[in-house]
């Protein structure tokens, strides 16, 4: 590889920065192994955990140690990211912010007053991120002639809060060169005005979108890494110290390249590839990120999307949605594609992952993997873990097919908060009782995992929690009480169950010998605080390798 690097960077266990030994006592500790004891103290030294027990101990096992007084908070290992993008953190972070509108007239609103205030003229774009047609009072995505009213001078484009739609003005239209004879591509479609093939604006799944996108994104100026510190902030913020930039391209992984070349990355970052963005290609020329740490960054492997967004009726459902006779969403790519990709991942070693939302997507997931397995001549036993990411609707049969592979559920559980309430409409009761089926996956034996998925939520692990062990909607309604999980199941899906998915169980996840001092100090015990103020609980320190890298003020 022809890029500069550090030669001396240590992979791996080797990263001790020299620290003075620091021993964490007077609070509660939990250490998420098995054992579920809690010890009196945990020694700390040169970024690693070198002792767990009584305070006797720790003070005789140190060399002159810094005492940290916990004054009855409460230690734990630092959360792990099961999916989120780092990389679209980052972007959004100088988009305008439409979360919250309630109306077009908000949107609109919001994106004039984003245009005047960074003085967006002639050779510019507007962009804003986050709306949701499903709160909005028109109960409806908006179209072009609403962005005409922002502008019809300059590019104008809102993505909404799945992220697998969005709107542009007639401008966009116009310069993107989507018309009427612009024909609907695989797994995407564009919206018409009806009785005609005229565009309307709207763009629904990846390749319609990236239309789009690649007009807008190359009239916004970008400082990658000061978007990316920016980014990385707020993870710290929610105690992860662990980062997945899932659904990575070729510009994301240089983007993270450089920021890890020049020291910035304080986390360490997980990127998983695209399928379509050339995976090979970019393990070659990044061979020593490939499954191992450079300046806290590594690939992790590779990543398909199979459908769409179940709040956004683009999930690939076995059944139709609530009050239609036969749509049911669709699949993003065929079946033998997706096979194909699996056997390239197998035989090239990495992992992959698989976007999933519907059942239907997710069986398309699990048979493509099966197929593919029994074509490469691999078993559960070579310990591939491939992923599932989402599964909202994955299936209890399902489940038992995963657990037969080795497959780990990646679960969106807040969904059950942010979008409980549009499932009981869009799916219907059994259905929405059902939607991230955590209480069972964990009774099947599987590693569960939890994730926020951000930008579409904020990396917020404790709300997450809450959302897990309580599963109450926006509007306070119960939604699948057998699906609740303990407190302690659903902390072991941010830390422990985290650290599997990324071959990092030995190295993360618990607090235990040998491990990286990964840590995080919260002002209540999770497991000592009712269900209902879990999301109340504050991150006060987070701890990477050992050395403070956030501080409540």
């Amino acid at each position: 590889m022809s890029r500069s690097v550090n030669p001396n960077r240590d992979n791996d266990l080797q990263r001790g920065r020299d620290q003075m030994d620091r021993i964490y006592y007077n609070g509660n500790i939990l250490t998420m192994e098995d054992t579920q004891t809690e010890p009196e103290a945990v020694l700390i030294s040169d970024g690693i955990i070198a002792f767990t027990g009584s305070l006797e101990e720790a003070v005789r096992a140190a060399q002159h140690p810094e005492m940290i007084d916990l004054n009855g908070k409460t230690l734990m290992p630092a959360f792990i990211d099961g999916h989120s993008h780092i990389s679209l953190v980052a972007q959004f972070s100088q988009f305008a912010d439409l979360s919250g509108c309630e109306s077009f007239s908000d949107i609109k609103m919001r994106l004039a007053a984003f245009q005047k205030e960074k003085k967006i003229g002639a050779g510019g774009a507007v962009i804003g991120v986050g709306y949701d047609h499903n709160f909005l009072e028109e109960k409806k995505h908006p179209d072009k002639h609403i962005l005409d009213e922002v502008s019809d001078q300059v590019p104008v484009f809102v993505l909404h809060a799945s992220g697998h739609m969005g709107v542009g003005n007639s401008v966009l239209l116009k310069e993107s060169g989507i018309d009427a004879s612009t024909p609907d591509m695989e797994g995407s479609r564009f919206g018409r005005i009806p009785g005609t093939m005229e565009p309307d604006g709207y763009a629904e799944e990846t390749k319609a979108l990236n239309l789009l996108l690649a007009q807008v994104y190359a009239k916004i100026p970008r400082d990658p890494k000061a978007q990316i510190e920016k980014a990385q902030e707020l993870y710290l913020s929610y105690g992860i110290t662990t980062v997945q930039d899932g659904a990575a391209s070729g510009q994301d992984v240089e983007a993270l390249f450089e920021a890890a070349k020049e020291g910035l990355l304080k986390a360490d970052v997980v990127s998983y590839v695209l399928v379509g963005e050339e995976p090979e290609k970019l393990e070659r020329e990044y061979a020593e990120l490939k499954k191992a740490y450079w300046n806290h960054m590594k690939l992790g492997g590779r990543k398909v999307i199979l459908d769409g967004s179940p709040q956004g009726k683009t999930a690939w459902l076995s059944k139709p949605y609530v009050g239609e006779e036969k749509y049911r969403g669709y699949p993003a790519m065929e079946r033998e594609k997706v096979q194909k990709y699996v056997r390239d991942a197998i035989e090239s070693g990495v992992q992959i992952l698989a976007h999933c939302n519907g059942d239907a997507a997710s069986q398309q997931w699990i048979d493509s993997f099966e197929n593919a397995m029994e074509q490469c001549g691999v078993s559960k036993d070579d310990d591939l873990r491939p992923v599932m990411i989402h599964c909202q609707t994955v299936r209890k049969d399902q489940l038992l097919r995963m657990k037969n592979i080795g497959m780990i559920p990646s679960m969106f559980v807040d969904h059950v908060y942010y979008w409980g309430d549009i499932h009981l409409k869009n799916l219907g009761e059994e259905r929405a009782e059902a939607i991230s089926p955590a209480k069972s996956a964990f009774e099947q034996g599987l590693c569960v995992n939890f994730h926020q998925d951000a930008p579409v939520v904020p990396p917020d692990m404790l709300h997450t929690v809450w959302c897990a062990a309580s599963r109450m909607t926006r509007e306070g309604k119960s939604l699948g009480e057998e699906e609740r999980v303990s407190v302690y199941e659903a902390l072991k899906a941010v830390t422990i169950n985290g650290a599997y998915a990324y071959f990092e169980e030995d190295k993360k996840g618990s607090i235990a010998e040998g491990k990286f001092a990964d840590l995080v100090i919260l002002d209540r015990n999770p497991l000592k605080t009712p269900i209902s103020e879990l999301k109340d609980i504050k991150v006060t320190e987070t701890l990477k390798e050992g050395e403070t890298v956030y501080r409540k003020r």
